[in-house]
């Protein structure tokens, strides 16, 4: 059983996948990763940023040479090419239902095993002119029960071939161990919305509509607007 939870924990397709990934992102979109020394270099840590695109998780993926274990929406593992989600190791989450225990169990297993797990506290990409969606406590959660630490990051930039250069700036690492969960998910919103604070240009950064802290009720979702535009 034991061999079993190590190679779920370092899955060999995710292996086998991350050169052609990132040689792709490399060659497509020119991405830019700024502060990557503070993603640990051993140990347990939840990765948690906002989400504007579906290739996110490749930017945090390639980001750092370990194995990062993201959650991905249930229709994806069941779909056409859910072999591959399920062989690079990422999490399953049914947002159809109001909380997911399995994969919060399933999240918590592998950060006890010590790896990294890549969480979208938005819980679905933001197709807003929102700064961040409000928070779901999933990623409070994990650090609080394992402890583990929180590395937050931002996402800004386009992903547009060969025109278009995506960026992730990483933040320091930091424990919530001992705080209400409510607390931790406040820290982290503010953690992150810093970051892009910093992150954006002064032109971009009026475009938005920024809010404090809002935590978001299980099951709530937030409505896309009415011509599902999507800003790349």
């Amino acid at each position: 059983m034991k061999k079993e939870k190590k190679q779920q924990a370092n899955p060999w397709m995710y292996r086998m996948l991350r050169p052609v990934f990132t040689g792709l992102m490399h060659l497509l979109f020119r991405p830019k990763v700024i502060g990557r020394e503070h993603i640990p270099e051993d140990g347990a840590a939840v990765l948690c940023g906002n989400h504007k695109h579906a290739l996110d998780p490749i930017m945090v993926d390639i980001s750092t040479k370990r194995t990062v274990h993201a959650l991905a929406k249930k229709e994806l593992h069941d779909g056409p090419f859910g072999f591959m989600f399920r062989g690079v190791g990422s999490i399953p989450v049914d947002f159809s239902r109001q909380r997911n225990h399995d994969a919060l169990a399933s999240a918590l297993e592998m950060l006890r095993l010590g790896v990294l797990v890549n969480v979208s506290p938005e819980g679905e990409r933001n197709y807003t002119n929102e700064l961040l969606l409000p928070f779901k406590f999933g990623a409070v959660a994990m650090a609080t029960r394992t402890p583990c630490r929180l590395v937050p990051y931002a996402i800004t930039g386009r992903y547009r071939l060969l025109l278009g250069r995506p960026v992730i700036r990483f933040g320091p690492p930091f424990s919530v161990e001992g705080m209400e969960v409510e607390e931790a998910n406040r820290l982290l919103y503010n953690k992150i919305a810093a970051i892009l604070k910093a992150q954006l240009t002064e032109e971009e950064w009026k475009t938005k509509s920024v809010h404090p802290y809002r935590g978001r009720k299980p099951g709530e979702l937030v409505e896309p607007p009415k011509d599902k535009k999507r800003k790349e």
